[in-house]
């Protein structure tokens, strides 16, 4: 995989050093909660998000946020989907998808064009793309605000969470539109 490192000039924006030096040390299990948390009830909320994976509900995917210390593993499976936090992903995966975490989050809610971040080096796809393909088709068919999704998970916290966790992505995305000459996917 091609690192953002090598990505041209007009790159998205990555964690500052210090907090990606931050993240680093620290367990995966805390994660791991909340990401069982998120899954099912994202799920929950979108009970066909799946459905639209066709043929590749059973795929494995891997994310790997290239200024985060971690990654993600998706189980698409049909009787128990799994998101896994991991160090390194495994060996074996369907599919790899690698960008910024600013990226990967804006791809996810449809804000980014993924082609032009494609084309551009920002965002390496591995492995069977006709999967991802299907991954992307669901998620924007379910039209997913991740803010949304994310503040639903802080319980009497979640309107404030909303609106700070809003006020960030939002700033984080003009500074992309601006900086890197992306324009949104839709």
């Amino acid at each position: 995989m091609s690192s953002l490192q090598d990505a041209p000039s007009t790159s998205l924006p990555l964690l500052p050093p210090l907090l990606r030096q931050m993240l680093r040390p620290l367990p995966l299990l805390p994660l791991q909660i909340a990401l069982g948390a998120f899954l099912r009830g994202l799920l929950r909320r979108h009970p066909h998000l799946l459905d639209r994976l066709g043929s590749h509900r059973g795929k494995r995917f891997g994310i790997k946020p290239t200024d985060l210390p971690f990654a993600f593993v998706i189980q698409a499976g049909p009787q128990q989907p799994q998101l896994a936090a991991v160090r390194e992903l495994p060996t074996g995966l369907d599919a790899s998808i690698s960008a910024s975490i600013v990226s990967l989050l804006a791809l996810v809610e449809g804000r980014l064009d993924g082609d032009a971040l494609m084309f551009s080096r920002q965002l390496v796809i591995e492995g069977d793309i006709e999967a991802v393909l299907a991954l992307r088709n669901a998620i924007d068919d379910a039209g997913l605000d991740l803010v949304g999704e994310i503040a639903a998970l802080s319980g009497p916290f979640g309107v404030p969470a909303q609106r700070l966790l809003a006020a960030a992505r939002d700033s984080l995305l003009r500074s992309t539109t601006n900086e890197s000459g992306m324009r949104p996917w839709s």
